[in-house]
């Protein structure tokens, strides 16, 4: 089993490439803390780091990476809540003043939901109760392919789960009170990973345009 190997293989490469060639920056780090300006919720997927795509220093991003890139809502109560609470640090702790969303092309948990079938384990699975936030968006968009079949259920579905997981951030009260400030600003993202193309949502239409 290699893959682990290979993973110690990059580290030394890190070592000695990057990490030599900003040892200044990462000491700042250690000895400063971060202060990063800007939250990426993007998605697990293997193919999209934020980090690569962005072409982002150390430092420069806080990253919360989930199955689909979703935002709950605003929920307090029992249970664990590590979205939330990756979201709830970087505007009460960090100050972040932009907190973007970040979708992708053949996104595999938008593609499950979807087909509305098991996604996860069998029996009770923290998979299809995650993705049930976007239940409400997937009825939606099936009903436009209805009556539109030219429509890509797919795609349409990416963009509407950013369109969710946008309003749900305004569900989280400070997030609220720091965009009604000025000191935060929210943004939807799209990567096509074939084109390495990113396609950015505009704020009055919420459609998606290239960057």
């Amino acid at each position: 089993m290699p893959e682990f190997g290979a993973l110690i293989d990059g580290y030394y490469r890190f070592r000695a490439g990057d990490y030599a060639a900003q040892k200044r920056r990462y000491d700042n780090l250690d000895h400063d803390g971060q202060h990063p300006p800007v939250m990426v919720i993007g998605c697990c997927d293997s193919r999209v780091d934020p980090a690569t795509i962005f072409d982002t220093v150390p430092g420069q991003m806080f990253a919360l990476r989930n199955v689909a890139n979703l935002v709950p809502p605003y929920q307090p109560g029992q249970g664990l809540h590590g979205a939330s609470a990756a979201i709830e640090f970087a505007v009460v702790d960090l100050e972040v003043r932009h907190i973007v969303v970040m979708g992708h092309g053949k996104c595999g948990g938008i593609t499950a939901a979807l087909k509305n079938e098991d996604r996860g384990a069998p029996g009770p699975s923290f998979i299809d109760d995650w993705i049930t936030i976007i239940d409400e968006g997937r009825d939606r968009v099936i009903e436009r392919c209805k009556a539109d079949p030219s429509l890509d259920a797919q795609r349409a579905l990416e963009h509407e789960a950013i369109r969710i997981s946008i309003r749900n951030l305004r569900t989280f009260p400070y997030v609220a009170e720091h965009e009604a400030a000025g000191t935060l600003k929210l943004h939807g993202c799209w990567f096509a990973i074939s084109e390495g193309e990113l396609h950015v949502m505009d704020d009055e239409t919420e459609e998606f345009h290239p960057a």
